[in-house]
């Protein structure tokens, strides 16, 4: 079993499921970091340890939001807003070696919101990669190029956390049941 003292959790702090991902961390004495950027709020002021991410360190994410439209098959309108997003999104999945991630999976796989773009990367980076569709009430793994449902544990000591704003009461308790499966009741 993985030991909770040994881990981390990296997000970018937002209300909503990543939010959710930092309380129970925080519960379980998991040491959580919160990347972000100027002009960016964040919903995590716990024990979380907060990056705060320079245009430059921004950059070393930067992509073309070209090349991000066409990965997630839709059309980004403010691409300066959300490009440091992105950027931002860029440094929590590179930091984690196991991608977890909360939201809706869509018809073409892709996942519903600026979310999809941590699993895309994940997808890229080939991490071990899990999310709970909040639609279909389950736990989902990308595995040999389609998604499978199956329950997922907590493996690797380093967690990148991500999804959507809108945390239904099921994904918080697929949350709070993921973290209890991976390291025992609080």
């Amino acid at each position: 079993m993985l030991k909770k003292e040994d881990c981390q959790v990296f997000s970018s702090g937002l209300r909503g499921a990543e939010a959710a991902f930092g309380e129970e961390a925080e519960c379980y004495g998991v040491q959580e970091t919160v990347f972000t950027f100027a002009e960016h709020t964040t919903a995590r002021d716990g024990k979380a340890r907060v990056v705060e991410l320079s245009d430059e360190e921004l950059g070393r994410g930067n992509i073309s939001m070209e090349i991000v439209s066409k990965m997630m098959n839709r059309s980004y309108y403010e691409a300066e807003k959300i490009r440091k997003v992105l950027q931002c999104i860029f440094h929590v999945v590179n930091r984690g070696h196991q991608i977890v991630v909360v939201g809706t999976i869509m018809a073409d796989d892709t996942v519903k919101g600026g979310t999809g773009w941590a699993v895309e990367l994940a997808k890229l980076f080939n991490r071990p990669l899990s999310v709970f569709d909040q639609e279909r009430n389950a736990w989902f793994v990308w595995r040999h190029g389609a998604w499978q449902e199956e329950e997922p544990r907590l493996e690797f000591d380093t967690i990148a956390c991500s999804g959507s704003r809108n945390l239904s009461d099921a994904g918080r308790e697929a949350i709070k049941a993921l973290f209890a499966a991976s390291f025992g009741k609080v």
